[in-house]
Formats: structure tokens, C-alpha cells, sequence
């Protein structure tokens, strides 16, 4: 199978950052952080998760594929070891990724996400998949889903603007893609490999968050040898499309830990 889709940024004797975006995103909503880790040395991948833009789906589609697709991404591109910087979904594939091969991992950036699925019970898990694929079984698209989701995730009194290219993201999505995902995440549980982390850790919050509120990233944080916890003033989930110069801030100190 071929490999994922990426955008490739730098050099390749560069040391590698790799983007991971979450259920609604694509890989061109990291624009504005590859070309900042660009200007710092750094070669950097933004992909599109399998069954996003023009990656291949994987079946089954779990977490345990996505995280192969990583690597076989890697592979593909001739990256050996990576700084992996993940958004929501994107941070548990991160996650997935070192419980698989943590030797290829030298830094993990882990942003609006949590280390498991919201409560363990199948009720809850059952009532959020009704909730957010309702639309789509009422005939609406992946525009109409955007129309009213974005809103709702980002801090508010917001720049309206910022949100563009989230909405673009998510419009793109292909149904069936977006069905699956939300079905991968309900079932997310690495809880048990927050103490095994040995490598420089950052689990970065948004203040407006209620996906992933910073109280359960601060929790995440303490459970993790060394980690750093940050939290960005006036940001919601979308918190790197929202305030893409505090997250580039914070993005910029977190290399300088990872780098040698």
C-alpha cells in the first residue's frame, strides 16, 4: 500500500518535526507551524491521516493501523527519528506511535487531547457517536458540519478569520473517513503509557477548551515523567489555527528542550 500524503517542509539532513492533525483537519492546516520550524532548522512532514486528502484508508481503522501508517509514512520519507506534534486525534496517534516503536521518537508535543476516551462506559461512548454523526444521517455535509462544529470547539470573541482554514479541513473530509474516525477515537485508551514516556514531553492546553479541558491535560501532564504543562490564554480546541503565534511560542521553546 502506498503511503500516507504529506506536505514535506526543509532539508533532509534536517532533524524532522511531523504534524498529526486531528478528526476535522488535514495536513495543510500546520502551514503556519512548518514554516516556523523551518526558519528554525528544522525539516518538518504534515500528513494526512489515512482516508484524509489523498492517503489511503486503513482497515481495520484503529489506532494500531494509523500509528503503522506513521511509520510507514517515515519509511517512505527516510526519517529515522522524529519530534511528533499532535493535535486532538492527531496526539493520540502520537501516543499509539511510541507504545509501537518509541526508539524512533525524540520529543512528543501533545495538544488538546487526553490520554483515553472520555468516560469507559459504553453509554457515553454511544451518546457522543450520535450526537456528531446525527447530521450525516439527516442528509447534511461535511460544509454543514463544519458550518455549525467549528463555532462551538473555538474560544469565544475569536477571530472569525483564524477559523478559515479549520472550516476548509473539515469540509474536506471525506463521510465515510469521518465516520470511521469518530469510531477509532471512541474506543482510545493508553492511559498505562503516560508513566513509560522517557522522552521530552509538552501537553499543551487551551484555556476555552471544552473537548479537552486543561484540567484533564494538567492531570495528563503529572502522570508523565518530566513532562511540561502549558496552557494558552484565549484559545479554544483549535488552538493552533486560533492563536498560531502563542502555539508556534511554545512549539519553539519545546524543540529547544528536544534538540541536542
Amino acid at each position: 500500500m502506498k503511503a500516507s500524503a504529506f506536505t514535506d517542509v526543509g532539508l533532509p539532513t534536517q532533524p524532522a518535526v511531523v504534524f498529526l492533525h486531528g478528526v476535522g483537519g488535514g495536513r495543510h492546516g500546520w502551514s503556519p507551524q512548518q514554516t516556523h520550524v523551518a526558519a528554525l532548522g528544522w525539516r518538518s512532514l504534515a500528513w494526512d491521516m489515512p482516508g484524509y486528502g489523498d492517503s489511503p484508508m486503513v482497515t481495520p481503522y484503529d489506532f494500531a493501523h494509523l500509528a503503522q501508517a506513521l511509520w510507514q509514512m517515515l519509511d517512505a520519507a527516510h526519517i529515522d527519528q522524529a519530534v511528533l506534534v499532535g493535535h486532538s486525534m492527531g496526539a493520540m496517534v502520537a501516543l499509539q506511535a511510541w507504545t509501537q516503536k518509541p526508539e524512533r521518537i525524540r520529543g512528543l508535543l501533545l495538544a488538546a487531547s487526553s490520554p483515553a476516551f472520555g468516560n469507559s462506559d459504553g453509554d457515553f461512548q454511544k451518546q457522543f457517536l450520535a450526537q456528531r454523526l446525527a447530521p450525516l444521517e439527516a442528509g447534511k455535509t461535511m460544509g454543514d458540519i463544519a458550518d455549525k462544529l467549528i463555532p462551538t470547539m473555538a474560544a469565544p470573541g475569536g477571530d472569525a478569520a483564524q477559523l478559515i482554514p479549520a472550516h476548509q479541513s473539515m469540509s474536506a473530509v471525506p463521510p465515510a473517513t469521518y465516520r470511521a474516525a469518530l469510531h477509532a477515537l471512541v474506543k482510545f485508551e493508553q492511559r498505562a503509557a503516560l508513566p513509560t514516556l522517557t522522552v521530552p514531553v509538552l501537553c499543551l492546553a487551551a484555556e476555552h477548551d471544552r473537548t479537552a479541558p486543561p484540567s484533564v491535560m494538567e492531570r495528563m501532564a503529572q502522570k508523565i515523567p518530566g513532562a511540561r504543562y502549558a496552557c494558552l490564554a484565549g484559545a479554544g480546541h483549535l488552538l493552533h489555527y486560533e492563536q498560531p503565534e502563542a502555539f508556534n511560542a511554545e512549539l519553539e521553546k519545546f524543540l529547544k528542550d528536544v534538540k541536542p
